[in-house]
This record gives C-alpha cells, structure tokens and sequence, in this order.
C-alpha cells in the first residue's frame, strides 16, 4: 500500500505548522532535532513542541526559538559572515549535513524553489538571493525539518521521487505585513510567484492576515504532486499543526495520512507500478438525426481539439430509430474544447461527461530505416529498467501507408519489413 498525505489548509501554511503537523503525526521531536544538528547551525536555536489550544480545539505547536545573544557577537569572526546566507552555502550546509537522501533531495528542491521565487521577485539569479540572519535560520529548521518528518513518515514517491503529498486550495489572505523593506501587501510578492509558478488553486476566507508563508508555500509548491480536492485514500490518521496567531477560525494545518484507496489497493504492488494511472475526461452523446458524412468531420474536428480517442456504436433508440453513441476520451484540459465541437457540429442537446482513471503503459517513438525509407516505431514497455518488459511494438500506420502508396507494394509488407527491421536492431 501506498502511504499518501494531504495538506489540508484552512488557516494557510508555514513552515512550523508543517513541523507541528509532523510531529502530531508521531515524528519524534528528539529525531529532528538529532538530524538537524548536522547542519551546523544548533547553537542559533532551539526546537520544542507543546500542546495549544485554538479556538477551543487542541494542536501541536512547534517553536523555532532563535537564541538571540548569538547575534552579539560580531567580533567572532567566525559568525560575521552569517549576517545573510545565500542558496549556494545553504545548499552546502543540507549536502554536508548527512540527512536521508530523499529528506536531502527534497530540502534542495525547496529552497532551490524559494530561490527562483524569490530570485524573480527582485530581477536577480537565484543563487543571489540572501535569505536574512534570522529568516535564513527558521527556514532551513522549518524546511528540512518538514522533509525529514515526511521521510520519517514514509511517504512515498513517484517516479520523479517527489513524495506523494496532494495539498488543498490556499486562502489567500489581505491587509499588509511588515518586511525588511517596509510594509508590503499580502500575499507577499514570494508567495504570488510561487502560486504563478505551479497555476495554484486560491480562494479568499475574508481574514485579512498574512496565512501562507513564503516558506509555507514552498514547501507546498516544490512538494505537492496536485492541489484542490483530496486524492482519493483510506484515513488512517489525521496530524493538527497550530500557527502563531488566534484567528477567526482555528489556526490549524490538518495533515491527513492516508494509504492509496481501493483503485490501486486491487493490484499488486508491481502491477501497480507497472502501469502509470492517468486520469481522463469521457464524454459520451446519443445521435440519430445526423448524416453520416457529418459524423466523419465531427472526428477530425474532435482530434484537432486534442481528443484522445473518439469511437461510435451502433444503437436502437426510442421509437425505433437506430442511432449511434459517440464517445470522446481526452485529457481533463481539453474537455471544453472537445465538448464545443461536438454541440457545433452535431444535433445533440446534451453530452455526459465523467472522469476515469486509466492505466497507461509507458511509450515511446523509435525510428527505423527498411530499404523503402524510414518508419517510426511505438514501443510500449512495463516496469522500470532494469525489469523493463517490451509490451507492444507497433510501426506506425500512417509511415506504412505513405511508403506503401509511394512504392505501390501492400501496406503489410511495408508493416513486416518495418517490424523486422526493429526486431534485428534490439534483439
């Protein structure tokens, strides 16, 4: 089973409510604190977890506590160059730090995001971007301690080895805040480009206060696979992070620990990695008043439109008639404009629309040379190399069809020639 989690977000995001969540879930404070110290920066703070209550309701609170007389000392040589801390030196700080690789791969891409935001905000490269004495310090424990919690978890991870965490619309928050350059308008400048950059979901809840985080929501944005509705899992436990200030609703990121619902939980686990789940968009409309030659563009028109398939049955209908069921599958994205061309270019007042998941093998285009000319080749294949498994090998019918024509000889010939061909190459 697959273990998924689901940032729920009501109140907005930080780095400590993440921390705060983690350690709800059973992460052990003393873990993260006993990993962080290989970062080198222990004597700047300290970490504690204590129980709260929001609005009436009971959470984790975690504390960054900066130990401020650290700062005093500016004749130490050793710390005046602390003064800010740039990506390049806090990316050497995670990489020398010793932490579980996925926890180290995951910090990086975080604050790797952070810096382009960041970066873009200001019209500078990220590796310029400094991150200030003390916000440097709270965001490096907020973001690798939230990495090492989610590993600690055991969360898993997808292909590209990013965790399966799904994260739920961001309110948005107003009013202003104060920052190093004087009061800026919230959201602040980081967190609308964080959002820009991944087409995040946001909504306003009409609490007028800073609710996400730049590092809250660089976290969300770097680690979270989707956003909007939760994905579809069994609930095992629920984990409650309390933020820093008393709002009108409780202040509380609920971080949901779930295990991949039943769709997944039927295969086993090779099968399930086997084939990669996509999800998709059918739309599916009765005919039985339009001319067939119609029903030929409507397929072009649908194609163009970026359908995937598109597929007609013969049907009886009411009062005898016979008609036929169109059928379109696309991806969600191209929906609309799939579902516009089938009500301009038929007769019908209505199309069905659900949303299937579909198991898709893995593919790709390959070329070959056969002495009538070049053929591209679809291979489709199971499983991660070094287990890969050929599925299917098909040349392409168009490719066949046009050398066929060109050479007047039978469009299987060119078919074998081309599928041999591919076969002598990879044997």
């Amino acid at each position: 089973m697959n273990k998924i989690a689901y940032i729920q977000c009501p109140t907005g995001i930080s780095g400590d409510m993440c921390l705060g969540a983690l350690v709800s879930l059973g992460v052990p404070v003393e873990y993260l604190i006993a990993k962080l110290n290989g970062l080198g920066i222990e004597q700047e703070y300290q970490l504690r977890a204590e129980l709260v209550q929001r609005n009436g309701q009971q959470a984790t609170k975690v504390h960054v506590d900066l130990l401020h007389n650290h700062y005093h000392h500016h004749h130490d040589r050793e710390h005046s160059h602390h003064h800010t801390r740039h990506l390049p030196e806090i990316e050497g700080m995670i990489i020398k730090a010793g932490l579980p690789s996925q926890a180290e791969a995951w910090s990086l891409a975080v604050f790797q995001q952070l810096a382009v935001a960041e970066g873009a905000v200001h019209g500078i490269s990220p590796e310029k971007v400094h991150f200030h004495e003390v916000g440097a310090v709270d965001a490096i424990v907020d973001i690798v301690g939230t990495c090492l919690g989610l590993d600690w978890l055991g969360i898993a991870s997808n292909q590209e080895g990013l965790p399966l965490l799904y994260c739920s619309a961001f309110p948005t928050g107003g009013g202003t805040v104060r920052a190093a350059h004087g009061q800026m308008a919230v959201p602040v400048p980081a967190v609308l480009k964080l959002w820009e950059m991944r087409g995040c979901p946001v909504y306003s809840n009409g609490i007028d206060r800073e609710l996400v985080t730049p590092t809250g929501a660089a976290i969300a944005t770097t680690l979270a696979r989707d956003f909007g509705s939760p994905p579809a899992i069994t609930i095992k436990q629920i984990g409650l992070g309390a933020g820093t200030i008393n709002l009108p609703i409780p202040n509380i990121l609920r971080l949901w620990l779930g295990e991949s619902a039943s769709l997944q939980a039927n295969f086993s686990d090779s099968e399930a990695t086997s084939s990669n789940l996509e999800t998709i968009s059918v739309l599916e409309t009765q005919i039985d008043d339009l001319s067939p030659q119609a029903i030929g563009y409507v397929f072009e028109a649908l194609f163009a439109a970026g359908a995937l398939d598109v597929f007609t049955q013969a049907i009886g209908m009411k009062k005898s008639r016979s008609g036929i069921l169109l059928t379109v599958i696309c991806h969600p994205e191209n929906l609309l404009s799939c579902e516009a061309v089938v009500f301009r270019e038929t007769t019908t007042l209505g199309i069905r629309r659900t949303t299937q998941q579909r198991a898709i093998l893995q593919r790709e285009i390959q070329q070959v040379e056969t002495e009538y000319g070049k053929v591209r080749v679809k291979i489709a294949w199971k499983g991660q190399s070094p287990e890969k498994v050929i599925a299917n090998v098909q040349p392409e019918y168009e490719d066949c069809a046009d050398l066929a024509r060109k050479h007047n000889i039978p469009w299987r010939e060119i078919q074998r020639l081309a599928l041999q061909r591919w076969y002598l190459v990879n044997a």
